[in-house]
């Protein structure tokens, strides 16, 4: 450990900081007065956060790898750190039992702590105020645009959030894209300029990695030795773990993606899973950026004409808007949120959204991506993955264990809202105003993975129709008592309420031999691993 600075209060009524793996930021609130009390700032790598859910391999290995980085960075600052290492002597697994040990190897007088990103954690420090011998002092988390309480307040009395509303209220909060009282441009939201498919010969930007340093090496070795049989595996890992890499990674994306970026968001291409995207969502989850700073960056590459409105706008709105919003409702509506499922959705998880052991070429695409990086773009999450979620109505708690596990940006207050709200619909109508159910028209449209597939697109019915497409209208007919009253669902119920019913009893056959053999494809061997 470094020394001491010199202004340092004595041992006796010192403050011990704990800073959770996802606060990965000198100004997060927990640390604001550091420089004021020299206290002991604590790190703690402990398996219970890293095995709660089986967590891919490459999102532990990040974590681990930014927290000592980021403990080396406040040890250079000459702050005093107790890091604790997944694999030290007496670590206990668990953040209480941390805490605990902390207080016997320094002498204490209060802890502080920021809030916490998941509804268990909060409820793990509201029991620490009464088992600890100390007081324990939560701060709200200052990395956010808009405060748990304001958002609490807005949502107040409201069945349906509409997440625009939200959105336009936290742009003149923020003068973001704002000229005076008004949005730049005279629009709020230019997402019908958004949706463009890849022209064919398209070239995409050369995107840059960063080679794991012997920190992070270390880290995912030891990612490798004690979590063997976790998803995914790390041969690809390049993610940023410090804050100079983070902000490299920003940097690179304004100049060389945002660009072009609103054009091609949605669009999806066969092994190619980074297109014009970001990448920044890891290192943002984790305190490396922070929402403002990436807007305002945004913002700004705009006002300087590097930057189209249409793209600048379509990234402020995933992060200003969706990002703020999804956090905002899942404190707000939290924990009984999780429990609804408006569309009585049962059916296991198939195990091809763990092995990409499918003739679903989409699908395959996707879950190998995943497994390589730990990362899919929100087309990728909602319309492929999600959409066959939604339309073979998967049970939604397995649905979004597999989204929090398999992805490294994937913590329980982004995940869960937008998995049981926006992809599934599980919460009746409190996020979306309609499910976001598709047939294979709209996966062949935006990408070029239908080419390569086993199943025809076209086709309608049969064995060789693509399953989306009969699907999707099954998912219908077995709503329909619902859903068909949903003013936004009115024309494919009109389309649904035209067809014979020799149409819908091969809709019906169709659907149902293709999920019976998802249940016939379940064993035991399959349920015991995820590697």
């Amino acid at each position: 450990m470094a020394s001491r600075p010199a202004h340092e209060k004595p041992r006796e009524g010192r403050v011990l900081r704990l800073v959770l793996g996802d606060q990965l930021n000198r100004r997060v609130s927990s640390l604001t007065d550091l420089d004021t009390d020299g206290g002991v700032v604590l790190l703690v790598e402990v398996r219970g956060e890293a095995t709660y859910v089986r967590h891919h391999k490459q999102k532990i290995a990040f974590l681990f790898a930014a927290m000592r980085h980021f403990a080396e960075e406040l040890r250079e600052e000459g702050a005093e750190v107790d890091y604790v290492r997944l694999t030290d002597a007496g670590n206990t697994g668990s953040f209480t039992g941390e805490l605990e040990r902390a207080l016997t190897r320094h002498r204490i007088a209060r802890i502080v702590v920021t809030e916490p990103g998941e509804w268990r954690v909060w409820e793990m420090m509201q029991g620490w105020r009464d088992s600890l011998p100390v007081p324990v002092e939560i701060r709200a988390d200052n990395r956010f645009l808009c405060p748990r309480e304001d958002f609490a307040r807005w949502a107040e009395g409201r069945h349906h959030l509409r997440m625009e509303t939200f959105y336009r209220g936290m742009r003149k909060r923020t003068g973001l894209l704002m000229e005076g009282g008004e949005p730049l441009g005279g629009r709020w939201n230019f997402d019908a300029e958004n949706r463009k498919r890849l022209p064919k010969g398209h070239r995409l930007p050369d995107r840059i990695g960063f080679q794991p340093d012997a920190i992070t090496r270390e880290a995912i070795a030891l990612v490798e030795q004690e979590f063997p049989d976790h998803f995914g595996d790390c041969a690809a890992f390049s993610w940023p773990v410090t804050r100079a890499d983070a902000l490299a990674s920003l940097k690179h994306f304004l100049a060389e993606c945002l660009p072009t970026f609103g054009d091609y968001q949605d669009a999806m291409k066969g092994n190619e899973p980074f297109l014009y995207h970001a990448l920044i969502s890891p290192a943002l989850n984790a305190g490396l950026l922070t929402a403002e700073e990436v807007c305002r960056a945004a913002e700004r590459a705009h006002r300087e004409g590097a930057v189209p409105l249409h793209c600048a706008e379509g990234f402020i709105r995933q992060i200003l808007g969706w990002r703020e919003y999804v956090r905002g409702l899942y404190w707000a509506r939290m924990p009984a949120y999780a429990e609804t499922n408006a569309l009585a959705a049962s059916r296991p998880l198939p195990w091809f959204y763990w092995s990409g052991e499918t003739d679903l070429h989409c699908i395959r695409q996707v879950v190998d991506q995943t497994r390589a990086h730990a990362y899919a773009h929100h087309i990728q999450r909602l319309m492929v993955t999600g959409n066959f979620a939604l339309i073979a109505g998967l049970d939604p708690a397995q649905v979004e264990e597999w989204y929090l596990i398999v992805f490294a940006d994937a913590y329980e207050w982004v995940e869960l809202p937008n998995v049981h709200g926006m992809v599934l619909w599980a919460d009746g109508g409190v996020m979306g105003s309609k499910p976001y159910a598709a047939s294979g028209a709209y996966i062949d449209r935006m990408s070029d993975y239908c080419r390569d597939c086993a199943y025809d697109v076209k086709a309608k019915t049969g064995p060789t129709a693509c399953p989306f497409n009969y699907l999707y209208w099954n998912f219908l007919i077995e709503n329909e008592e619902r859903l068909a009253g949903n003013q936004r669902m009115a024309m494919p119920y009109r389309t649904l309420a035209g067809m014979d019913d020799g149409r819908r009893k091969q809709i019906r056959t169709d659907a149902a031999r293709f999920l019976d053999s998802l249940s016939a494809d379940q064993n035991e061997a399959q349920v015991a691993s995820v590697k």
